[in-house]
């Protein structure tokens, strides 16, 4: 299953991965404004780790974060796709859409295109009644493309991301969710 296409966009092509593309992961996960709202940053064999576990679950799923590139000349320019959050907390069970672009294509709209291609799959090919995404507090950009997806956020929802200790200035999240009425009525 591994470097097949999944989904195409108009500009994006969403493929599993390759064992090729580590480069471009540990490259983007060293990026501090990329990782800016991240407790870490990954380095080559952490990307690595990284990598396997993604490979795993798209093999385990049939679905995960899938390589972004774009058609007009394959360059890399991120990850995007659909995954089972890996802790629990007050909506766990579910599946999240996310994204992590390359700084360099920041403000074009592939965060978005890519998160309504994947939005459709969930939908569509997977059949699941919700979708949720969830950001920092502080991370405006990735709360707007969740608006502009048609997610919407009730305070009730925000959490303390469990996998970060209480203090840590990153653990407040907000939670966005889109069901598939919504997502129907917004096509």
């Amino acid at each position: 299953m591994t470097g097949e296409t999944v989904l195409q966009t108009e500009r994006l092509t969403l493929r599993n991965w390759h064992l090729d593309d580590l480069d471009h992961l540990a490259s983007m996960n060293v990026d501090d404004e990329v990782m800016r709202f991240f407790p870490d940053r990954p380095d080559r064999d952490q990307s690595a780790q990284m990598l396997a576990r993604v490979m795993g679950n798209i093999q385990r799923h049939g679905f995960g974060f899938w390589v972004l590139e774009r058609l007009e000349d394959n360059a890399f320019v991120g990850f995007a796709g659909l995954l089972h959050p890996a802790f629990h907390t007050h909506f766990t069970p579910c599946v999240e859409v996310g994204w992590r672009l390359k700084r360099s294509i920041w403000g074009q709209g592939y965060a978005t295109e890519a998160g309504r291609a994947s939005l459709d799959f969930a939908f569509e090919r997977l059949g699941v009644d919700q979708v949720v995404s969830m950001a920092v507090v502080d991370n405006l950009p990735s709360r707007r493309v969740m608006e502009r997806l048609g997610m919407t956020r009730r305070p009730e929802d925000d959490f303390g991301h469990p996998k970060l200790p209480f203090d840590h200035p990153l653990r407040p999240h907000v939670l966005y969710r889109l069901n598939r009425q919504a997502w129907a009525q917004g096509r």
